[in-house]
């Protein structure tokens, strides 16, 4: 349940008020399947707002990181939630290993793509970096949970990983993912291995031949390589 609101978060909330638009908030909230709520404000525009309150206020104050972006993730506006985000993302690289259970709480709650696709590529792929040595106990955690946002996060957490990208690790999350019958799975198991054959197609080529996996995951692992004309 939200509580008193953080003053720093006082001159976002005008100015979202301030550029909402009614019309487009009804398209976006369609275009997410009718999930959250917004003031209907096009990335574009948030960009600029991000830019101006960010040289104005700063990042989120680590002493409040918690209850900030705990307030953003409780409001009904999905705004809110790509405002804690893309600043959360802004201090990443920093953090201390603390900052795991906000991440898994964002992964879990409001769950839909357009936040764990964020969030485990940027927040998540960066906090591995920093701290490998928890990437086992957690990703193996978060596999067996049920939860398909956490499973989807160990799949993507890597994508922007290039040449750093761990095969085994990723293999060991395809395989007991491969017969998933959710969308948002199988798609995450050929996003990553599409993102991978832009660094190493062979080994795409070669997994995706020796493994079952959806129609759909295949479709997408093959995709770039098919458009650059490699397969």
């Amino acid at each position: 349940m939200i509580k008193t609101t953080p003053q720093y978060l006082l001159p976002l909330i005008k100015e979202f008020s301030k550029n909402s638009d009614a019309d487009i908030a009804v398209q976006m909230k369609k275009y997410m399947r009718d999930q959250f709520e917004f003031f209907g404000i096009p990335s574009p525009q948030r960009k600029e707002i991000y830019k101006e309150f960010k040289n104005k206020y700063g990042i989120i104050p680590e002493e409040q990181k918690k209850e900030i972006v705990r307030w953003c993730w409780e409001a009904p506006q999905r705004e809110y939630q790509m405002f804690a985000m893309t600043f959360l993302n802004k201090s990443a690289k920093k953090e201390d290993r603390r900052i795991l259970d906000l991440y898994e709480y964002m992964i879990i709650t409001k769950s839909w793509w357009d936040t764990i696709d964020f969030v485990a590529a940027n927040l998540v792929g960066t906090y591995f970096k920093c701290f490998p040595e928890l990437i086992p106990e957690t990703t193996n955690r978060w596999i067996k949970s049920e939860n398909i946002w956490l499973q989807r996060s160990c799949l993507l957490f890597q994508l922007k990983y290039k040449s750093n990208l761990d095969t085994d690790l990723l293999e060991n999350f395809i395989t007991p993912l491969s017969e998933s019958r959710e969308f948002f799975i199988r798609k995450a198991i050929g996003w990553i291995l599409r993102e991978y054959s832009k660094t190493n197609p062979a080994y795409v080529i070669k997994f995706v031949e020796s493994n079952q996996l959806s129609n759909l995951s295949r479709k997408e692992a093959l995709l770039w390589m098919k458009k650059k004309g490699i397969i």
